[in-house]
């Protein structure tokens, strides 16, 4: 029993280490993140299997909030309890706060730089590569009938086709009530989350936190109660809330830093609802502390999220019990598998692959990807040198 507290904190370290290295990196939005997440946490440190990974996504698309952060802090909660939640989220987090509060102090002097540009295209064909990866590996899981191939494809139909926000929404929703009145999924016992002690008083502190806003209009409190809430009502994550959220500071922040700070949002690594620490800093009254602002802002945008899917977790492994639920599981994964696909083509795809050289190097990532397996670290740097090497050009 000795060695149980230094291994715990080896382990704790190990989670915050992996998602500050994907928070530094992780460029191309959320969709790029689970591919990000599903590469290095599910096959490579194999922490969690692709049963709980794809139960995870799902939860992450019906729980409102910021997904791929949620999806992180589950597999840090998984990995090392609630302590670990809170090093993956900082982890991830933390690169891209920081850039969003010195941009929002210095942001005129940023922008325009050759080499910034070549390495953040060459890190969004990383994205495309990552992506296409968890695709070909999540369908040989999920994908294995005819009935859950076809609702794979026409969930990424769907959702390529479909004019509003809310198409990812609708398709788990049709896809789980397909699996609950036919039972036509295997619908054997789905690999069990981990236990979350409390659930129902996190739920409850969700709620409590959500009308106590309705009290509060100046100040930080002020602040706080406006970001929480914007992030307690949105679906279909970063893109999204950031309107949202700039309507809420609009009085405080110029037109020209609300388009700076959403630009950056989509061209920074790491979640894009660090567009609230970037409107925090600018909203930060003469004499205040902006960096106390973006960090009430950003704790503010995200907890809620946080806490949901801790409590849709524990509602969910109630629920697995169930064979009719198990079989809306399965179908609810392969609609999961459709979403990335979707995600995959648009907008990764369509705002990264411009040329055929684009092309040529992502076949060429891929096939290194898939064959060789090469750590992220190494995929990573190669890409930097490759968006260097074409600043050159």
């Amino acid at each position: 029993m000795t060695n149980q507290p230094p291994r715990y904190l080896q382990r704790l370290l190990d989670v915050f280490t992996s998602f500050l290295l994907l928070g530094l990196t992780s460029f191309g939005g959320p969709a790029a993140h689970l591919g990000y997440f599903n590469q290095t946490f599910i096959q490579r440190k194999k922490w969690a299997s692709d049963a709980q990974y794809a139960q995870w996504v799902a939860l992450s698309q019906i729980v409102p909030g910021p997904g791929s952060s949620q999806v992180g802090f589950a597999l840090g909660f998984h990995r090392a309890g609630y302590l670990g939640g809170l090093a993956a989220f900082i982890g991830f987090t933390l690169p891209s706060f920081v850039v969003m509060v010195l941009l929002a102090q210095f942001g005129e002097h940023w922008q325009g730089s050759v080499f910034f540009d070549g390495i953040v295209h060459a890190l969004k064909l990383l994205a495309v590569v990552v992506v296409a990866d968890a695709c070909v590996s999540m369908w040989r899981s999920f994908c294995q009938t005819k009935a859950t191939a076809a609702i794979a494809v026409c969930s990424a139909a769907f959702i390529v086709l479909s004019p509003f926000g809310l198409a990812s929404l609708l398709v788990l929703l049709g896809a789980a009530c397909f699996g609950v009145f036919t039972r036509s999924a295997h619908s054997d016992a789905s690999e069990p989350l981990p236990t979350v002690r409390l659930a129902g008083g996190w739920f409850v502190l969700v709620v409590v936190l959500f009308l106590i806003g309705f009290v509060f209009n100046t100040g930080l409190s002020g602040l706080f109660a406006d970001f929480y809430q914007a992030g307690a009502l949105v679906f279909g994550g970063g893109h999204v809330v950031l309107p949202m959220l700039s309507a809420f500071v609009s009085d405080r922040v110029s037109d020209v830093n609300l388009l700076l700070g959403y630009a950056a949002a989509q061209a920074v690594p790491g979640p894009m609802f660090t567009m609230a620490s970037f409107l925090g800093a600018s909203a930060t009254p003469e004499g205040e502390n902006p960096w106390l602002w973006a960090a009430v802002a950003t704790m503010a945008v995200f907890l809620s999220g946080l806490l949901l899917m801790l409590s849709a977790q524990s509602v969910w492994q109630t629920l697995s019990h169930h064979a009719r639920f198990r079989s809306a599981v399965s179908c609810v994964n392969a609609a999961v598998v459709g979403i990335l696909v979707a995600a995959l083509y648009h907008p990764i795809g369509t705002s990264s692959v411009v040329n055929g050289w684009d092309i040529l190097f992502v076949g060429v990532g891929f096939v290194w990807l898939k064959y060789k397996h090469p750590p992220i670290f190494l995929l990573i740097s190669a890409f930097v040198l490759l968006g260097l090497a074409r600043s050159y050009l």
